[in-house]
């Protein structure tokens, strides 16, 4: 199949994906959520209309609070991120807020989580994303237990892992350049999730492409490892694409018609898919058949 003849390309175009993924997380950094690293999240709305952004840090920048992040969200809302308050500091900080028409705002959320308390979460996430990829070995080298010619079952675990790094990477680098390009998007506890189902969904793909391979490996359809890889991408192909697009679909519509609360981990979840998607057909396989060729070297 003309995916795996031309595999090179891919895989340097996967290359470039992850080198310019690395490249925007380093220079823009991750914009880490209060859930990671402490502190107050307060979210209110207006009746009416909003103020301007700058009128709001006019507002709220005498406080003495430190740094104040701003936030718009939806038509009316306004979302501001800064250190742990007291309950006092908490009325002193709505109190502050510009009036419109006389109106206050309505607070509609206000979260505060320790520093401790974000460590800990950021430990079990990453804690989490170990434990998955392990599991995923496992499950794999398992599952090809019986097919380990000509590539032994553990390198279907190994695959896998690579590519749920390169899904992992760039979608995190495409996350960070629409957040600095648009701003406000944070890596926070949805973030996570949404890591933790890309992972499982990016996996159940690549899977289908694989037990294809089994199937086609124990009926000894095809004379070469190559052929055999390149028609069960053909004959998983259709199955791939509309399972990926339909799931997209449905996320694209949480992400435009949703609430702004979940529009970060929808957005997360498209680029995932749209990633996983790609690296199932054009990366994962193809990687198989290259550790098959030098095997026999």
């Amino acid at each position: 199949m003309w995916i795996v003849k031309y595999r090179v390309i891919f895989f340097i175009l996967s290359l470039l994906l992850v080198i310019g993924a690395v490249t925007v997380i380093a220079k823009d950094q991750l914009n880490w959520g209060i859930d990671f690293t402490g502190g107050t999240i307060l979210e209110v709305e207006y009746p009416t209309e909003r103020p301007a952004v700058e009128l709001v840090r006019s507002g709220v920048d005498g406080l003495d609070l430190g740094p104040i992040s701003v936030q718009l969200a939806g038509e009316r809302g306004v979302i501001l991120r800064l250190r742990a308050l007291s309950e006092e500091e908490h009325q002193k900080l709505v109190s502050a807020l510009p009036q419109v028409s006389g109106q206050l705002p309505v607070e509609k959320r206000f979260s505060a989580i320790g520093p401790a308390m974000g460590r800990e979460l950021a430990r079990k996430g990453v804690l989490a994303i170990i434990v998955v990829v392990i599991l995923i070995v496992l499950y794999l080298t398992m599952v090809f237990w019986g097919v380990s010619r000509p590539v032994a079952s553990w390198k279907y675990g190994i695959v896998a892992v690579v590519k749920l790094v390169h899904d992992l990477v760039i979608t995190t680098g495409i996350f960070v350049a629409i957040s600095a390009a648009f701003g406000g998007a944070e890596i926070n506890a949805l973030f996570l999730a949404a890591f933790l189902t890309i992972l499982g969904l990016s996996v159940n793909d690549v899977i289908a492409v694989f037990d294809r391979i089994r199937e086609n490996l124990r009926r000894k359809v095809y004379p070469h490892f190559e052929d055999t890889v390149g028609h069960s991408l053909t004959e998983t192909m259709g199955r791939s694409l509309n399972t990926s697009l339909t799931v997209i679909f449905v996320l694209l519509c949480i992400y435009f018609f949703g609430g702004s609360t979940t529009s970060e981990f929808a957005l997360a979840l498209v680029i995932g898919m749209i990633v996983a998607t790609y690296s199932s057909i054009f990366i994962a396989s193809p990687l198989l058949v290259v550790w098959e060729k030098w095997g026999r070297k």
